[in-house]
């Protein structure tokens, strides 16, 4: 439920007692000491408020039972006022923590963070942890955001100078959190270096000024602030703690040289140019850091690197671009416990956050590292000459740690992992490969919380065993997935439908098999799905948001629902992108964004928006911070502008239009003939597809008079393994408005045909990256064969499935321009659309 400031003061005031005044809270303005939270876990806001009676303050809890608000605790609290009264995840993920500040002094007050257990509210801050100013948010560390909040205390010191720590709960303690410096402690920085430019004079914010530069990662800046301190002729702290902090500076400089620690968290940007899309990356303000000139940029991981592509290859960079590893992989994966896959002509390679290459030799496959162990595969001589696939486990040094001798293999959880070890036979096993257990069935899955899913023969249901491989929940099912927090979603069969449920692990339905689909979204929260046609379930799901044991909290209202983090998922339903809390209702404070896609908070006021297959990013008051551009500028009066089309839920499609023919006639045929090749046709508004279409385009040529966009599309029929892409190049003419065919680079006459198909087919008869064309299949090209071109070069290609498999995409074959040069028309238009003519050289 949404509470307003107005209803929560109502509502705590018919729990007052007679003679008790609520507390006012004097800044950042002055308000009501009343906050709504969920502090019980169970998806429904309690409501905290402090209150005065007779001297004493009191910290009064209430919750909603059976239709009515009843008071669930009441605290003694401390001091003479509150400065604060707010609820985070401190000490979990899974609660909200109550957080109170009592006034203890003018400038000084008590923090309480208090958690819910059986017996009421437990203070867990100690007497001693005072401050005079608070923080208290999930700040990112080495690894990113851990879900938990920090806590910044600034503590009043002498003049307007505070010491400030960030603190974390920890294993039942409070310990100071250095992970976190370099990502708050700027803010520090910026602080003293105000007053050092406002009082040169006073020593004590030099000496603060050096600290927290020190913290930051600052090392240069902060050795000079230190020197700074240490001339005065009374410095402070003293001059032997201004020393020791001048010798841990130096330390520092010594031992990191001049990488000092990157300050700035970066987030990828795409700019359209008229080289293509290029990407770039930017800071939480929307300044570009790093500038566009990429194929492709990932997110950057927690370990502060991200995955790019330049020149058709990945690599790998930090947070000040540099490469940490050149591009010069074919793909690379995220990292996974400090080690990646990066893949080459060869195959898999695992390297580490260094670039270091730490496989001997290249694999056929290598899984991520996942509890110290990472799945491997390779081809074994099987008996009478034929190749059996067998797996094994590599370690972190990217040593073989099991060898290759398994049917099949899953990833290590605590220590432990399922492998296939023959036909009907599935295995237990530890880190160094021993068996645990053996379990003689047809299949056995993942564990789940001591829990194995299982099949006695192939095609028949699902049960799950422990462990030691007693059967505890007799096989009844069509799917069983891994258990999790206590559930595991089940499906039964019923009219030739799927149907979707929640059992326990006794195998009792929590949640009936009633659902179309039912979704695990983390933080004790199912997403329930409903056919949006009964008769017709392939084609999706609404959804409604559920506690763990199937109580729905909304109505069947989203068309496509994230997973929660920290206490929010993206939600969409179909015509608006925003987020949702616990209770499923929509998260105050955040942007309601207009298309379907998805959310995330990136910072305290950043959010990454993907919204009908667009990056941009946007504050908490919904504010554009960037966004991609929709008008390639070309040479005077041209330029390409980016249209919607998007008739339909189920249909979206990017086109475009150029503008700057001096005929408008030109110009109108020109771009009928680009809407007609982007998809553009007469589709139904009001009523659900059994396909989903999208479609986009890229400049991939621009020279002279010759304009070549790539417009490409993907339909994918709704319960099918996957769609279908396909891929045209609109080659314009900027002068004339003509679209060029392939015969038309050719000299008439020519027989164009045979000489490109003689090309190709030796292309792929002697060139081993075409060993995946299907034998037999390639019969030569077609006169109207698809192709593009680039400066130096023609490229020719086929569609998915025509020559090679699915999985090969869009073989292409390039021939350069001088390969083919005696049959090339250089007189034709074509051909003088992308050379301008030689200059003519004056004789007298």
């Amino acid at each position: 439920m949404s509470m307003s400031e107005p209803l929560l003061i109502q509502i705590v005031n018919e729990q007052l007692p007679a003679g008790a005044t609520m507390v006012m809270i004097e800044k950042p303005v002055k308000h009501p000491a009343v906050y709504a939270a969920d502090l019980t876990g169970d998806g429904s806001p309690e409501i905290a408020a402090v209150y005065e009676q007779d001297g004493q303050l009191m910290l009064l809890v209430l919750t909603f039972i059976a239709g009515k608000w009843v008071k669930m605790s009441l605290t003694k609290g401390m001091g003479y006022g509150v400065t604060l009264l707010t609820a985070a995840q401190v000490t979990s993920t899974a609660r909200n923590n109550l957080i109170v500040g009592w006034q203890i002094g003018a400038i000084w007050s008590k923090l309480s963070v208090y958690e819910w257990t059986e017996s009421g509210l437990t203070d867990l801050a100690p007497e001693d942890m005072v401050y005079s100013m608070a923080e208290i948010m999930d700040m990112p560390g080495q690894h990113g955001r851990d879900g938990k909040a920090e806590i910044a205390l600034w503590v009043h010191d002498t003049g307007e100078a505070y010491r400030v720590d960030v603190v974390r709960w920890d294993h039942q303690h409070w310990v100071s959190a250095p992970d976190i410096y370099p990502y708050y402690f700027p803010k520090v920085v910026q602080y003293y270096e105000q007053l050092v430019r406002q009082h040169p004079d006073y020593p004590f914010y030099w000496s603060y000024l050096a600290e927290a530069q020190y913290r930051a990662g600052l090392w240069h800046a902060a050795l000079i602030s230190v020197q700074k301190a240490l001339s005065f002729d009374q410095p402070y702290p003293s001059r032997a703690a201004l020393l020791a902090l001048e010798q841990q500076i130096k330390q520092a400089v010594g031992h990191h040289g001049h990488h000092e620690r990157a300050l700035t968290w970066l987030y990828p940007v795409s700019v359209r140019t008229t080289n293509g899309t290029k990407w770039g990356y930017m800071d939480a303000d929307g300044r570009i850091r790093l500038e566009p000139v990429l194929d492709r940029a990932e997110a950057f991981q927690p370990n502060g690197l991200a995955v790019v592509e330049s020149r058709g290859k990945a690599g790998i960079i930090d947070l000040q671009g540099r490469f940490v590893v050149q591009p010069v992989y074919d793909s690379i994966y995220p990292f996974s416990e400090g080690r990646a896959n990066a893949i080459d002509a060869q195959g898999f390679n695992m390297i580490d956050e260094q670039g270091r290459v730490l496989t001997s030799r290249a694999y056929p496959y290598i899984g991520d590292l996942q509890d110290g162990r990472a799945v491997f595969y390779e081809s074994i001589q099987g008996q009478a000459n034929t190749s059996e696939i067998r797996y094994g486990y590599l370690d972190a040094s990217g040593q073989v740690a099991i060898l290759a001798q398994f049917m099949a293999a899953g990833d290590f959880q605590q220590g432990k992992a399922v492998v296939q070890t023959k036909e009907r036979e599935y295995a237990l096993i530890d880190q160094r490969g021993h068996k645990l257990a053996v379990y003689p069935y047809a299949y056995v899955g993942p564990l789940g919380e001591g829990l194995l899913s299982f099949q006695q023969e192939l095609s028949g249901p699902y049960g799950y065993i422990d462990e030691q491989g007693r059967i505890r929940i007799e096989p009844k099912f069509n799917t069983a997935f891994p258990f999790k927090n206590g559930r595991a979603i089940v499906s039964i069969a019923e009219d030739s439908n799927w149907k979707y449920g929640v059992i326990d692990p006794q195998g009792v339905y929590i949640v009936q098999p009633s659902y179309n689909d039912i979704r695990d979204l983390g933080e004790h929260r199912l997403a329930l799905g409903k056919a949006i046609k009964a008769e017709e379930p392939f084609l999706g799901s609404v959804y409604a948001i559920a506690n763990a044991d199937g109580r729905r909290l909304t109505k069947f209202v989203y068309t496509g629902v994230e997973d929660y983090k920290h206490g929010l998922a993206s939600v969409t339903d179909g015509k608006h992108t925003f987020l949702i809390q616990l209770n499923g209702q929509p998260a105050e404070g955040y942007p309601r964004v207009e298309g379907a896609g998805t959310l995330e908070v990136l910072e305290p006021d950043l959010i990454r928006v993907f919204v009908q297959q667009r990056l941009s990013y946007v504050n908490r008051a919904g504010q554009t911070i960037w966004k991609q551009n929709t008008v390639v500028p070309l040479r005077p009066p041209f330029r390409v502008v980016e249209r919607q089309f998007n008739p339909n839920p189920d249909y979206f499609v990017y086109y475009p239009q150029v503008e700057g023919f001096s005929s408008p006639a030109v110009e109108k045929d020109v771009n009928t003939k680009l809407k007609a090749m982007s998809g553009i046709k007469p589709i139904p508004s009001d009523q659900k597809l059994d396909y989903s279409y999208t479609g986009d385009f890229d400049i991939t040529f621009y020279q002279y008079k010759l304009l070549q966009l790539q417009l490409t599309g993907y339909n994918y029929p709704f319960g099918a393994a996957h769609g279908m892409p396909t891929m045209v190049y609109a080659i314009i003419n900027l002068d004339t408005g003509e679209m060029y065919e392939l015969k038309d680079l050719f000299k008439p006459g020519s027989d164009y045909v045979k000489v490109l198909s003689d090309i190709v087919g030796e292309q792929i008869k002697n060139d081993p990256q075409y060993s995946y064309v299907f034998p037999d299949t390639y019969k030569g090209i077609r006169p109207d064969q698809p192709f593009f071109v680039t400066a130096d070069a023609l490229h020719v290609y086929f569609a998915p499935y025509e020559i090679a498999p699915y999985a090969a995409g869009f073989p292409t074959f390039t021939i350069p321009f001088a390969q083919i040069r005696e049959i090339i028309d250089t007189e034709g238009s074509f051909w003088r659309a992308f050379h301008a003519p030689e200059p003519t050289l004056y004789h007298p």
